[in-house]
This record gives C-alpha cells, structure tokens and sequence, in this order.
C-alpha cells in the first residue's frame, strides 16, 4: 500500500531533516564569505526595491547543484530559479537569502530556508516534512522535522503561552510596491495601539523562527511567498504555534498569522476587522 504524502516514515524524515541542515549551512558559508565590502544590485523583481543581488544567484545555484546531486529525482522551488518538478512526490522549497535588503546593507539579519515538502508545492496544499533555517551572520540554525519538535542549536523550542494583545511583541514585515506598503501602513497604525509593540526583523523566516524561540509573542505579514513560508512555518508549528491565514484560508500570500492559539485568535479577528487582506489604502 503507498504513503499518503504525510505519512513518510522517520528514517525517511531524518534524512531529509540532516540534508535540509547541510544545504542550508553549506548555502549559508557562501553567502557569508562570498560577501563583498560592497554589494551591487543585479535585478529587481515586484519593484525597483525589491532586489537580487549577484550572491542570491549564487546562493539558489549552489542549492540546486547539490540537490540534484544527492536527489536528482525531486522537484525544486526557489525564489529566482522558479519550479523544476520532480517524479518522487517531494520537493524542496528554497530561499537562498531571505532578508537580501538586510544582506545589502550589512544588517546581520539575513537567511538560508531549505524545506522538503510533499504534496503541491503550495502553501495550504502541501505538508512539510523538513526544515532548516540558518542565519548567516551568527550561525543560529533552527531545524525540526514533522512530528518531531523544533530545534534551536540543538535545544528544543517552545512558543511564548498566549498573552492579551496589549501585552504581546508582534512581528510583521512589509511589502515591496507602494500600493501594499500605504495599505501595511494603515493596518500598523491601527494595529500599533492595541500591542506591546511591533517589530520589523526584515527576514520573515528568522521572523517566525524567532516567534518559536520566544523571541516575538505573535507574528503576522502579507505577502509571503512559498519560499518565505515553508521552513520557518515548521518550525513555529514544531514549537506548538498556530500558522494560518484570514477567513478561514491557510496561511500563504493573502496573510500569514503565527502564534500561540489563542492569541492567534484576538489577531486574527482584529486584522480581518482591518482588512488586513486588501490592499485598498
């Protein structure tokens, strides 16, 4: 009888576990030694904000090289290469530099996302079987595996209990067009008032990986990606967090919400009061 997606059995997710680690270190010493004093701008994508530079290139081609070594049957999505499909049912979701404007100015808050997925590569239809994070700068490196827990350096993580909102750290991140940052800086105004504060890390991986280490008490963002979203929602949901989006969706694109259960809750019902979702100013 086959598998459902889900149900891989545990020799088969510690070893995707072990290769999304090794990738994203070996992806990560690049980065961090290939970096110039200086770094250039090679593309822009959504606007001319929204940037690629030469190691981000670098980066992905080294993630693909290897994976097509050590597992030339599945797919791959990345950030600049887009989808290459693959005939084993897993596919590995990659972020070669998640945080590239923090990477351009040397603001030590940038990077690697490596995940293995089953399933469409979608978030909401997928399920992540393994996840590595890594970020460059200092080396932190948070893992987990599904069903198997969240890992920081080793140490087993756990989210913050819920707290009212008024008493709660939030995470958020913007977009790249003027159109969604007006209507992000209408939810925020609104937003700011009812929290503790708000804190805009600029790497929505290390956001939510920093949610499952207690670092942030909620976190909430519009516009993510696939490769934004698939490792770093593992190890929130590992480390006991609620990831989901607005209205019932899955967390994706539209909006993305992560935390304990119940503050999820109070946060999920004030940015639908807010339309959140909608980037009408």
């Amino acid at each position: 009888m086959s598998l459902a997606p889900q149900d891989l059995p545990a020799d088969e997710l510690a070893r995707l576990g072990a290769l999304a680690e090794r990738l994203a270190r070996e992806a990560g010493a690049l980065v961090r030694d290939g970096r110039p004093r200086r770094v250039d701008v090679a593309a822009t994508k959504t606007s001319p904000i929204d940037v690629v530079t030469a190691m981000d290139l670098a980066s992905e081609a080294l993630l693909r090289r290897v994976l097509h070594e050590e597992r030339p049957d599945d797919g791959i999505l990345g950030e600049e290469e887009g989808h290459a499909a693959g005939t084993t049912g897993v596919t590995w979701v990659v972020d070669p530099i998640d945080g590239t404007v923090n990477y351009l100015y040397g603001i030590p808050a940038y990077a690697v996302s490596v995940a293995a997925v089953t399933g469409p590569p979608v978030p909401g239809e997928w399920t992540v079987q393994a996840a590595c994070v890594h970020a460059v700068a200092d080396g932190r490196t948070w893992t987990a595996v599904r069903g198997g827990g969240a890992f920081l350096d080793g140490e087993r993580l756990a989210v913050n209990p819920p707290a009212p909102l008024a008493a709660s750290l939030v995470g958020t991140g913007f977009g790249y067009t003027v159109e969604r940052r007006r209507a992000q800086g209408r939810v925020v105004a609104a937003l700011l008032p009812r929290v503790r504060d708000i804190r805009r890390i600029g790497s929505a991986a290390m956001d939510l990986c920093t949610l499952a280490n207690g670092g942030l008490d909620a976190y909430f963002e519009r516009g993510l990606a696939p490769w934004d979203l698939a490792a770093a929602s593992l190890v929130a949901q590992e480390a006991g967090a609620v990831v989901t989006g607005l209205r019932g969706a899955a967390a994706g694109t539209a909006m993305t919400v992560a935390g304990p259960a119940a503050t999820v809750a109070t946060l999920v019902a004030l940015l639908e009061e807010l339309d959140a979702d909608d980037d009408a100013p």
